[in-house]
């Protein structure tokens, strides 16, 4: 961790193994991809198996815009009062991975990814994980 100071706080700067831990630690995040021409920033339950995110969807957007293109994901959490928070971004290429054959995909497909929105979620995405970094404060 390497620490950097900013308005009087002190500003941690987290290492790679401190990012991947987190995104393994949480199941709920933020997809940013372009549609429409357009930034878009939606949030969605995850696993991460170490090297790929898993999200699994209904039809919409994350399916039509994301896959073959490069996307971002964020993961954070913060103190009520702004006295401590930390983020992490993670960065990759985005693949629609429902019809997959190949071992790794039908190994993302059997993880536990629990979708907290109602209705059905029969397509499963993948986000190759390029470059993670992190900060946190507090």
């Amino acid at each position: 961790m390497q620490s950097v100071d900013s308005h009087n706080q002190s500003l941690q700067i987290l290492t790679e193994d401190e990012c991947r831990d987190l995104l393994a630690q949480h199941h709920f995040g933020r997809l940013a991809f372009v549609s429409d021409g357009g930034p878009v920033v939606l949030p969605v339950n995850y696993v991460f198996d170490g090297r790929s995110l898993v999200i699994r969807s209904a039809p919409g957007a994350k399916l039509t815009d994301a896959p073959m293109t490069a996307a971002a994901f964020e993961i954070d959490d913060a103190g009520p009062d702004g006295r401590w928070g930390w983020s992490v971004l993670a960065r990759g290429v985005a693949f629609d991975i429902t019809d997959s054959l190949d071992d790794h995909s039908e190994a993302l497909r059997a993880l536990p990814v629990e979708p907290w929105a109602p209705g059905e979620k029969p397509n499963w995405l993948m986000l190759t994980v390029t470059t993670v970094s992190g900060r946190q404060f507090g």
